[in-house]
């Protein structure tokens, strides 16, 4: 059995990173001790992964429209106009 370290989505640290039980979808979840946060590897929807998030911020700052953004990102426009709402 190999043990690999988990390094956090959020703040990077990979020493305080500790599995924290499962998702409804069955897959495992991490919590960082360091910054409080849970997060999963590997997301089963797209658009819940920070760096999408970041990256619709980045596109919409950058003056492409809510259409153009998903379709590059490859979700649903309602997501990416829920998402600049929030902000």
């Amino acid at each position: 059995m190999v043990l690999e370290a988990v390094a956090c989505k959020h703040c990077g640290q990979a020493q305080q990173v500790k599995r924290y039980g499962t998702t409804r979808a069955g897959t495992q979840r991490y919590r960082c001790f360091d910054c409080g946060r849970t997060f999963v590897k590997i997301y089963t929807h797209k658009a819940r992964d920070p760096l999408v998030k970041a990256q619709i911020t980045q596109l919409g700052l950058n003056g492409s429209g809510v259409r153009d953004t998903a379709r590059v990102l490859g979700i649903n426009r309602n997501t990416v106009s829920s998402h600049f709402k929030k902000k």
